[in-house]
């Protein structure tokens, strides 16, 4: 009987439908068709070769590039109850052998390979008498020297498919080919009339955000301060960038590895398993990293510099969000990058014409950098894929700020670079624009134009970003001298920059900011999380390979209790029901007993309420999840914290009242007219939908004088702040958790101290503030008293924070009560 890819796709991959283009992808390559697919990282190539291979009569040979990539491939495979197996380097002579018997012997379906072993006639003469029913390519971009990853060891890919005595299919797979690329892949490959797939380049769930900014150390340190409980990769352009953040990282105590080319092998392959495996939770890496890792719950990428083409860059990004959830890209961008980038070059490339490609290719990324319009659109224009409209997800389309007149500006720069009669460099038009006193420019008499000094008020740095982003819209141009030793790119002027000159085109820009967002989970997915990790941990898998975070996301929000309802979960299958289900279900079932949870009902049971004071809400956790995600867009948008639009306790107690109207909606804790107006609209639309979806029952009672009480919780903010210090919590984490200000913590515990109560719980308040602003605090303490917060923060400089203001106070009282801090 026919096997049928869905239910292949079902038994071991646990999902109930197939991915854009993977269908036809799979039914072009079961019907004996040569394929070469073009899809997006993440979206699902491996399945496309798989399948099939399970489908085919015989055994499907995977090239692939990468020691880890085969490794991680194969025992998922494995754990799925497929037979797998790779030859590499990595195994030894005892190993390679026992495979080879096991070859002989039929024993496997798919085999990964290293395009290096395609030299080895033992290998050649086996593969020769076996019934090879494909040979899929990965990563097929690699055999194109034009490429941005070529690898001379591809080129032997062809004469191993011809030496075969009967050929195979033949199927190609890569995530980012330009139409160059594209052709030499189907022709050095020798496709016979191949189906050819291009599913799109999208990856909707990935946020992207490029941060024009001279303080990428701080934005860093922030941003990574904010998402500590998440996955991530850092890609800089240099191994001494790479150490550097490396230290700075670790030195904080932030879970972290590196990666990079001096690294000895051994050291490369523990650090990348440690990532894969959630031993650590950061990884500073050059882009030498991370090509086909099968880590799923990389949650953010933030590259510390800028890479040198868009593929680069569109590869690299997609190694974050693979099991489909929400992940964010960074882009933190400095001139200096571009410098970097072009030295990178010209070390690296000789040929003369593979160098004018990758200059052009540079100067693309460039002009990505400084564009006003959506990114995503642009990054898709580039590979030939088409957005209509934006995408409400990149920092250009999210971000509102207003569109500010620069021509005039603009022409102060177009008419300096005229006056100077022939093309400089940027750094000479700077030093005229800024009036510099330089050597060079009094030699050249350009502090008698008419032009110089006349752009005082900017920084060198800011100018720089300005006549930056006038070439990447086109109002002037770049010269790249390549071949001239000593060279430098120079600036001219062009058709546009005349016709601003002559005032028929304005110069218009969007002065943009960055939002950043926080993510928390909830207590039972922790557990599962905790669960997965010691099951990996036993069978030497990653924690991936177990299940992935969406799938154990479902488990905790749908109280998954049976077979049933746990094979419905996209993501788990038959096969890992069997190996892990039990598992699972038991932790579910302890926590549903834990927490009086009805899970019919799915609330909390509630306490009786017999004097009248309260009501008591539960927290519907599929709701609450949806109105959080709807509170993240509307934060995206306003460039706020989620928790400003509205807080947790109120999304909680919309998603466990289920108001349905604006009446009902007005009488919830923490929302008002005003925030009806604004955002009560779409929270109906969700709540009303989501009731109606579950055939849920609700019966509305008003809140009147009662006190709202949420999932049991009747303590007050402070009261909870301190119960979680002694738990060992940090103040960062309460302050997260709480949603209110570090500041605030902080006044808990000196108002806590100041009633004569003990405190055993450590405090790092030095973290709070330097030895500086200590003295300037303390002075002014002494100026205007140390109850009057409001009153120093007002003479105090604008970069001191209210809360080291108030980690010095505290500290100064905590010691005269003989604390030793």
């Amino acid at each position: 009987m026919k096997i049928k890819p869905l239910d292949i796709l079902s038994k071991y991959y646990g999902y109930t439908s197939f991915r854009k283009g993977q269908e036809s992808i799979i039914n072009s390559i079961i019907n004996k068709k040569d394929v070469l697919a073009i899809m997006p990282t993440g979206g699902g190539k491996s399945v496309c070769y798989q399948v099939p291979a399970l489908c085919l009569e015989g055994i499907t040979i995977v090239i692939s590039p990468l020691i880890s990539l085969m490794k991680d491939q194969v025992d998922t495979l494995k754990v799925m109850g497929i037979d797998a197996e790779f030859i590499n380097s990595s195994l030894s002579t005892t190993e390679y052998n026992q495979i080879l018997e096991n070859i002989e012997l039929d024993k496997y379906k798919l085999l990964y390979v290293a395009p290096e072993r395609l030299d080895s006639m033992e290998f050649i003469n086996l593969m020769k008498t076996k019934n090879i029913s494909q040979i899929a390519i990965d990563e097929a971009h690699c055999i194109s020297s034009w490429g941005h990853d070529f690898r001379p060891s591809y080129k032997r890919i062809p004469y191993f498919i011809k030496s075969l005595n009967i050929r195979p299919i033949v199927t190609a797979f890569t995530a980012t080919a330009s139409d160059e690329v594209k052709y030499d892949i189907m022709n050095i490959l020798d496709l016979q009339k191949p189906d050819v797939y291009i599913t799109g380049f999208d990856r909707e769930n990935l946020s992207i955000n490029i941060v024009k900014s001279s303080s990428k150390n701080r934005y860093l340190l922030d941003y990574i301060e904010n998402h500590k409980n998440e996955s991530g990769i850092i890609y800089a352009a240099t191994r001494k960038e790479v150490e550097s953040i490396y230290e700075g990282l670790l030195k904080r105590n932030y879970s972290v590895s590196k990666y990079h080319a001096g690294l000895t092998n051994e050291i490369r392959k523990e650090n990348q398993e440690k990532f894969i495996n959630d031993e650590i939770q950061i990884m500073v890496a050059t882009n030498a990293f991370g090509m086909g890792i099968d880590k799923f719950n990389v949650r953010w990428v933030i590259h510390y510099n800028m890479p040198q083409s868009i593929e680069n860059y569109y590869q690299e990004i997609g190694r974050a969000g693979r099991d489909g959830e929400a992940s964010e890209c960074v882009l933190l961008f400095t001139p200096g990058d571009v410098h970097t980038q072009k030295y990178l070059v010209e070390v690296g490339i000789d040929n003369p014409e593979r160098k004018r490609i990758q200059y052009k290719k540079l100067q693309q990324m460039v002009d990505l950098v400084y564009s006003n319009g959506c990114y995503r659109k642009s990054i898709l224009n580039y590979f030939g894929d088409d957005l209509e409209g934006k995408c409400d997800n990149c920092s250009n389309c999210l971000n509102e700020g207003e569109v500010v007149d620069k021509t005039l500006d603009a022409q102060k720069v177009i008419s300096c670079i005229a006056r100077m009669k022939r093309s400089f460099g940027a750094t000479m038009i700077i030093d005229v624009l800024r009036g510099s006193k330089n050597k060079k420019v009094i030699e050249q008499k350009f502090d008698s134009l008419t032009t110089y000094g006349i752009m005082k008020n900017y920084s060198a740095e800011d100018l720089k970003t300005f006549i930056n982003t006038l070439v990447a819209h086109g109002f002037l141009e770049v010269v790249e001298n390549i071949g001239v030793r000593g060279s430098f790119p120079t600036i001219k002027l062009n058709e546009q920059s005349m016709r601003v000159i002559k005032n028929e085109i304005k110069v218009e820009f969007k002065e943009s900011r960055v939002t950043k967002s926080r993510y928390v989970e909830n207590e039972l997915y922790e557990r599962l999380v905790e669960l997965r990790s010691e099951i990996a941990r036993e069978n030497y898998i990653a924690p991936y390979m177990v299940f992935g975070d969406s799938v154990l996301k479902s488990m905790s929000s749908t109280y998954a209790t049976t077979k049933e309802e746990m094979i419905s979960i996209s993501g788990v299958g038959e096969i890992k029901y069997e190996k892990y289900g039990n598992k699972f279900i038991n932790i579910i079932k302890e926590y549903l007993l834990e927490y009086g949870i009805d899970k019919e009902s799915n609330t909390k049971k509630l306490n009786n309420n017999e004097d009248g004071e309260f009501l008591f809400v539960n927290t519907d956790i599929k709701l609450y999840e949806k109105l959080k995600e709807l509170r993240l867009k509307y934060a995206q948008k306003e460039k706020t914290m989620p928790y400003r639009i509205l807080s947790n306790n109120t999304l909680k107690e919309i998603s466990g009242r289920y108001p349905k109207d604006n009446i009902e909606l007005n009488d919830i804790s923490g929302i008002g007219p005003v925030k009806i107006d604004k955002y009560g609209k779409d929270i109906l639309e969700i709540v009303n939908s989501y009731i109606k979806e579950n055939n849920i029952d609700t019966l509305w009672k008003e809140k009147n004088k009662l006190k709202v009480v949420i999932d049991g919780e009747s303590r007050k903010n402070n009261e909870i702040a301190l119960d979680l210090l002694n738990q060992g919590k940090s103040i960062e984490y309460i302050s997260e958790e709480l949603e209110t200000s570090i500041s605030t913590i902080l006044g808990y515990i000196y108002d806590y101290v100041k009633e004569g109560q003990l405190i055993n719980f450590k405090l790092n308040l030095k973290d709070f503030y330097n030895n500086e602003e200590k003295e300037i605090i303390l002075d002014a303490c002494r100026a205007f008293g140390e109850e009057k917060i409001s009153v120093i923060k007002k003479n105090l400089p604008d970069y001191i924070k209210y809360e080291s203001i108030r980690a010095v106070i505290l500290e100064k009282y905590l010691e005269k009560m003989g604390y030793n801090v």
